[in-house]
């Protein structure tokens, strides 16, 4: 594991998403810190610079996974999130199937239906990277990004699948939308998918969205 330390900031190099989430959730423990935020394959800590210098955030970081890395609890629940495919929900998926020359249902066979891990939750709000993305599957991101993607959509970019829980730009190739409620100001957690879940994207009929 890769420690630098910066002005303000130290940043650790993870093996695997959960590594870092496990990472981040260690040193949130500690409190000692401003922020402590996980991505992909890294983890960055905010400290605050006005108390302590980068060595001395360093060597709490040393301090503080010293014993090693705690694996997270595991968590059992499986999350099945329903996806209108294709349509006016995916407007990218005939073009894609015809790219990587599959049907539509041949499609939907390799991307549903499958155990995944939530790998991170972030970029924008409630934004969701899953993982384990079929290797046939796998195109790179748009090369001219959408101004709008409305809330709910659902994409696939490199060797992951993306849920839009708000609206927002975005340039991952959309293949369909899920009815599932990513956002609910109302609730007690109003972004209910969180970083190393259990999810299965189950294939649903446009009526799911109602009349």
């Amino acid at each position: 594991m890769l420690i630098r330390s910066l002005d303000d900031l130290v940043c650790l190099s993870a093996a695997s998403p959960q590594e870092a989430q496990a990472l981040a959730a260690q040193l949130r423990d500690d409190r000692a810190w401003l922020e402590v935020v996980a991505g992909i394959d890294s983890v960055v800590v905010r400290f605050d610079a006005a108390s302590m210098d980068a060595a001395t955030a360093k060597g709490l970081v040393d301090e503080s996974l010293g014993s090693g890395i705690r694996p997270l609890p595991g968590r059992d629940e499986l999350v099945e999130i329903p996806i209108v495919y294709g349509g006016e929900y995916g407007p990218d998926l005939d073009s894609l199937c015809a790219e990587l020359r599959l049907t539509k249902d041949e499609f939907i066979s390799l991307h549903a239906g499958i155990e995944y891990r939530v790998d991170m939750v972030g970029f924008t709000p409630g934004f969701v990277f899953v993982g384990g993305l079929d290797e046939r599957l796998r195109v790179p991101r748009r090369k001219q990004p959408r101004q709008r993607v409305a809330a709910g959509s659902v994409g696939i970019a490199d060797r992951r699948t993306g849920l839009y829980a708000l609206a927002s730009p975005g340039g991952w190739t959309l293949i369909g939308r899920t009815p599932y409620p990513l956002f609910d100001p109302k609730a007690e957690k109003p972004f209910p998918i969180e970083a190393g879940m259990r999810i299965r994207f189950v294939a649903a009929e446009p009526d799911v969205f109602g009349p």
